[in-house]
């Protein structure tokens, strides 16, 4: 559909024929719904990832006041709750001090309600799919959270053509 040019109303008897023959072409793939015990899960995976990009971008927004003051380098992650205390009063500028503060008590708020949103995630995928999601991740780095992801986009493999002539004799 990207391909398409112009605007891509409903209504328009262009696109439509352009849309009719790109799937008779087999241009366009099909589909897949996922099933309806899958869907309150994953529509919860794809709300964590604002709220994960929200807070990366205000841990982030913490570093460059402590470069343009040329202060020594926070030798801790901001990420852990225990290791944002005092970063704050490290600026001379009580303005900026003030943006600091603002920015970790909204990381403290986002990574609250991300806690939340992992909560039910948790719960609720453990539900149908105990088996699978009890085994040991075979690939080093994968959380649970990157593992529930997989899980729940991919859904099912087999839904997936093989490309031709690959594994098919």
């Amino acid at each position: 559909m990207n391909a398409m040019h112009g605007g891509k109303a409903t209504h328009d008897t262009i696109d439509a024929h352009q849309i009719a023959v790109w799937l008779r072409g087999g241009m366009l793939p099909q589909a897949s719904v996922s099933p309806a015990a899958m869907r309150a899960t994953r529509d919860r995976l794809r709300r964590r990832l604002p709220l994960t990009r929200t807070r990366a971008e205000r841990l982030a927004h913490v570093q460059p006041p402590n470069r343009q003051d040329h202060l020594p380098e926070l030798r801790k992650q901001l990420a852990y709750n225990a290791n944002r205390a005092g970063v704050a009063e490290r600026f001379p500028a009580p303005a900026v001090q003030q943006r600091v503060a603002v920015d970790l008590a909204l990381i403290d708020a986002d990574a609250r309600l991300l806690r939340d949103v992992e909560l039910t995630i948790v719960q609720t995928a453990n539900q149908p799919h105990a088996q699978p999601l009890s085994r040991r991740p075979s690939v080093p780095g994968i959380g649970n959270m990157l593992r529930l992801v997989l899980r729940y986009e991919i859904h099912d493999l087999a839904r997936l053509a093989k490309p031709p002539g690959k594994g098919n004799a």
